[in-house]
């Protein structure tokens, strides 16, 4: 049957990843580093898998393919044991904030424990459907704001989804990615965590356009850290 279905353009594929997680029938693997549709019957051709792609590799196409098979990707989706089929480090992840993993060998002074809950925590890399944003208070934070405070977990993600990025170095657009978080989730509330150095602009504009694009009305707010770690808006 022709039908539409997505076409995975390898050239521009990274690796990452960021879309084999995000597919949550199985139809995309990773494949000698590179991102493949490994079943057609799986796809179900509504493309959640797009907004994750990071390169654009990602498309819509309409081609002779075998139609879209509920019961198999049900039956796959039972496999409690089936490897993740993408990158290790961006699979998505729950984790409990303040539970350490293990003790440790030697004694060593008491540390504040991490309140990251969730991975991973790259705009570049979460999946927009991942189950941690349904009813999560979003904290959008420049990379470089961890490093400017000491108590940037107690103070800033204690009791938030933590997404990073850095738009200069990363030279994307977070905005279409954002929107579709927001859209497709019961985001709570949103906060941003900026420089107060220029190209942090262009990570406070992603989430203005994305809360506008969303079309929810979502309370949300900024706060801007000196290089030097002050806060000088709070």
């Amino acid at each position: 049957m022709i039908r539409k279905i997505i076409e995975i353009e390898e050239e521009k594929c990274n690796g990452c990843g960021a879309c084999a997680a995000a597919c949550h029938e199985g139809a995309i693997g990773m494949v000698n580093g590179k991102a493949k549709l490994l079943r057609d019957d799986y796809c179900d051709g509504l493309g959640n898998c797009l907004p994750a792609c990071p390169t654009g590799a990602i498309t819509f196409t309409e081609r002779e393919a075998a139609a879209y098979d509920e019961a198999a990707v049900q039956a796959h989706q039972q496999k409690a044991a089936a490897p993740f089929a993408g990158c290790p480090g961006s699979r998505a992840q729950t984790l409990q904030p303040g539970v350490p993993k293990a003790a440790p060998a030697v004694p060593v002074a008491p540390v504040a424990p991490s309140q990251l809950a969730q991975w991973p925590v790259q705009i570049k890399l979460v999946p927009v459907n991942a189950p941690y944003f349904n009813g999560a208070r979003l904290l959008v934070a420049a990379d470089c704001t961890a490093f400017a405070r000491a108590d940037f977990h107690e103070r800033f993600m204690q009791g938030h989804v933590t997404l990073i990025g850095c738009p200069k170095l990363d030279g994307v657009d977070y905005a279409e990615k954002l929107t579709e978080i927001l859209r497709r989730n019961e985001i709570k509330s949103v906060r941003v965590l900026r420089m107060e150095v220029p190209c942090c602009g262009g990570l406070e504009h992603a989430v203005q356009t994305a809360l506008r694009n969303s079309g929810k009305m979502i309370p949300w707010q900024v706060d801007t850290l000196a290089t030097n770690g002050e806060i000088l808006s709070d």
